[in-house]
């Protein structure tokens, strides 16, 4: 709870009973950015979206005649400025001592996800883990998610920062403080340009393509309707993308793929090969199949899905009723209309 929430809402307050109402204001999504930042291709919005989220006051900061990587440079890289205080600022309204804290979120920056990779990561004690984790998912900053094709009391939970700003500054810049002090701004852009496209592909891209199938299942784009999206994993395989209608027994995977090349077969081979692993071991279930990549696919990936969707292949307890491949420039068209101001 913080500052504002304690003096109003908690029971020792002065106005504890006479609230009405809670607002949680969510940030802007990412298919307003096209109207916002028209001179920017996709791929650099996908980049600004992964790298400053959607919040307004955020945006407004980025000079949209500036490249992406100036914009890096003067907003986020120079020392004393507003964003480099965002996280302690952030942090200080709902925590006393956020030390411990910092470290926690640099670990799950870091893609630590269960509790004994973040003790090992962060160098604290496994015992007081859970109680950090569950202060920052009271606050907002954390989330536990889970096997979508599994119940809440899964033990394959693993642990992922909501906010993307907060995701990339302790992933890149909470460890280079003092270089950027000192006016060395270089160094730690070069780094950020070297990890940017797998940092984009583990996280924003993945997220982005979660949404877009949420929204066309709710705008009736696919032929199946779906009321879960999240992802799943197991001990072989893990899927990026799933949605999931338990009552009518439908199952979607997808693949998200951040390359700068055309996808090759082997990767909807591959998730042909991963669908008996996640599908339920219970019902019989029709499974509908996504690929998202960035730059499109080779020659042989649209005849390998042209020869599944013809075949209807499928195994113990589940068939396969189609296929649809998805780009960068349709992602984003899609989620600029769905979204539009």
């Amino acid at each position: 709870m913080n500052g504002y929430q304690r003096h109003a809402l908690s029971y020792q307050a002065p106005l504890y009973g006479r609230a009405t109402a809670q607002l949680r204001l969510r940030p802007l999504p990412f298919g307003v950015t096209k109207a916002y930042f028209p001179g920017y291709t996709a791929d650099e919005r996908v980049a600004i979206y992964a790298l400053w989220g959607g919040i307004p006051a955020y945006w407004e900061r980025l000079n949209p005649a500036l490249t992406l990587s100036d914009n890096i440079r003067t907003e986020l890289l120079t020392a004393n400025n507003l964003m480099q205080a965002e996280p302690r600022l952030l942090l200080q309204d709902f925590l006393s001592d956020p030390h411990n804290y910092v470290g926690v979120l640099c670990a799950i920056a870091n893609n630590a996800r269960t509790q004994k990779e973040i003790a090992t990561f962060s160098g604290l004690a496994q015992s007081h883990i859970s109680q950090y984790l569950r202060v920052l998912q009271n606050a907002g900053f954390v989330e536990q998610r889970i096997p979508v094709t599994q119940g809440e009391r899964s033990r394959l939970g693993r642990y992922h920062m909501i906010d993307p700003y907060l995701r990339f500054y302790y992933r890149f810049l909470a460890n280079r403080q003092a270089q950027l002090a000192l006016g060395l701004q270089e160094q730690t852009l070069e780094e950020i340009k070297r990890h940017l496209r797998d940092f984009i592909g583990t996280h924003t891209w993945e997220e982005l393509c979660r949404e877009w199938l949420l929204r066309a299942s709710a705008n009736g784009t696919l032929p199946v309707l779906v009321d879960q999206v999240g992802s799943v994993w197991t001990r072989a395989a893990q899927v990026d993308v799933v949605g999931i209608n338990s009552m009518e027994k439908v199952l979607v995977l997808g693949e998200c793929k951040w390359g700068t090349q055309p996808i090759g077969h082997s990767v909807l081979a591959g998730l042909l090969d991963k669908t008996g692993e996640v599908v339920p071991s219970q019902g019989n279930w029709q499974v509908y199949y996504l690929v998202f990549a960035r730059d499109g696919w080779t020659k042989q990936s649209l005849a390998l899905a042209q020869e599944l969707t013809a075949t209807k292949a499928t195994g113990r307890n589940w068939r396969v009723i189609g296929i649809k491949l998805l780009d960068l420039s349709q992602v984003d068209a899609d989620l600029s209309a769905w979204t539009a101001l």
